[in-house]
């Protein structure tokens, strides 16, 4: 299945880069050779939940065949209940002052806090709306979909259809959630000073510990009796049926983690951007996730993230060097891949990295008793 050593120096390479680079940013003098910016360190922590973000795709398409073309909803969601927190936090900071409302509020003329507000004062509310708002709208999405047996095309379009559902609802004033800006303006996030290069290089360590637990909980499910059963259903899920397994019990459980883990990426990323607003429902968004995913190899899992961190930087090299010529250079990248890397990047290192994820998944066999 996925290579012991590909996952060893995924998770090195991952959180050890991210603590040398956050060490080089505190404890090296500015003038030095050695000394990392805070530009960079926020650009890597964006880059870590895009990571997450590539991984719950993976997730989904690599292993459970489900091609998602909106994902980016569940990621922008967790960002919004992190937002709501930050927001929360600003009390009597912020422009107008009012200890309650959130400047927008006050600006829109709101009278009152939401009742869906309340409770954001408390980080530990905060976190479990995180997990809790994605995982149970992939839960009832899920539940509805796959019970129907909407599988290929259908599903990715009914996902994409979601995402642009929440894009226009969040672009709405009278939801309370910012409309057309979002929410910016963060001070502190559990106290500390959410510009600060200590809280910012703190939260790309943290990013690379979630991005490293996120990604030994897949490999852990991928590896087990349930991830064969769910390899079984991407490949011949008439046949698992047959066999008396319930193929959309396997895929909705895989499709609520991923929706999770998307969810706890977005919430990193809100604070080390600063902003949160409805273009991250953006369905272009979802669609270059599967790009990553494709770039780096898709059922791989680590693919998943070398294929955002890749893309990702190259995106920032073009978009400040030849801005205008970015989405040509995606769609020729997937082009690219499609044709001459149909296993991404991590194909070129061969068996000896990754065994068997894309070629010839394991299945199950016709003698093994399916649970009643």
């Amino acid at each position: 299945m996925i290579s012991p050593r590909v996952s060893a120096l995924t998770i090195a390479l991952v959180l050890g880069g991210a603590i040398l680079l956050a060490a080089l940013n505190q404890f090296t003098p500015v003038g030095s050779a050695l000394h990392v910016p805070p530009y960079v360190i926020a650009l890597v922590g964006k880059y870590l939940c895009f990571a997450m973000l590539a991984l719950a795709v993976d997730l989904v398409w690599g292993f459970g065949g489900i091609l998602p073309l909106g994902h980016a909803a569940f990621f922008a969601l967790g960002g919004y209940a992190m937002g709501m927190y930050l927001m929360r936090q600003i009390g009597t900071r912020g422009v107008y002052g009012n200890p309650n409302l959130p400047d927008f509020m006050v600006f829109l003329g709101w009278k009152a806090l939401p009742w869906y507000w309340y409770g954001f004062q408390w980080f530990p509310f905060a976190a479990l709306m995180v997990v809790l708002v994605p995982g149970v709208l992939a839960l009832v999405f899920g539940w509805l979909t796959f019970r129907s047996r909407v599988t290929g095309v259908y599903l990715s379009i009914m996902t994409q259809a979601l995402t642009y559902a929440l894009l226009l609802a969040f672009f709405r004033n009278d939801m309370g959630f910012g409309g057309n800006n979002g929410m910016t303006d963060f001070k502190d996030i559990l106290g500390f000073n959410v510009q600060a290069d200590g809280t910012r290089a703190s939260l790309l360590v943290l990013s690379a510990l979630f991005l490293c637990g996120a990604f030994l909980v897949a490999r852990f499910i991928v590896l087990s009796r349930f991830g064969k059963i769910l390899i079984a259903v991407r490949d011949t899920e008439s046949r698992t049926r047959f066999l008396g397994y319930r193929p959309e019990s396997y895929k909705l459980v895989v499709w609520v983690l991923s929706a999770i883990i998307a969810g706890i990426g977005g919430a990193l990323y809100v604070p080390q951007v600063g902003i949160i607003n409805p273009s991250e429902f953006s369905p272009a968004n979802s669609i270059e996730a599967v790009i990553w995913v494709a770039v780096g190899g898709r059922g791989t899992l680590a693919g998943a993230i070398l294929g955002a961190l890749l893309v990702n930087f190259g995106k920032t090299w073009f978009t400040s060097a030849l801005p205008e010529f970015w989405l040509f250079a995606l769609g020729a990248l997937f082009i690219g891949v499609t044709l001459l890397l149909p296993q991404g990047v991590m194909g070129l290192f061969g068996p000896r990295f990754v065994k068997a994820a894309v070629t010839s998944a394991p299945t199950i066999s016709e003698e093994e008793e399916a649970p009643v």
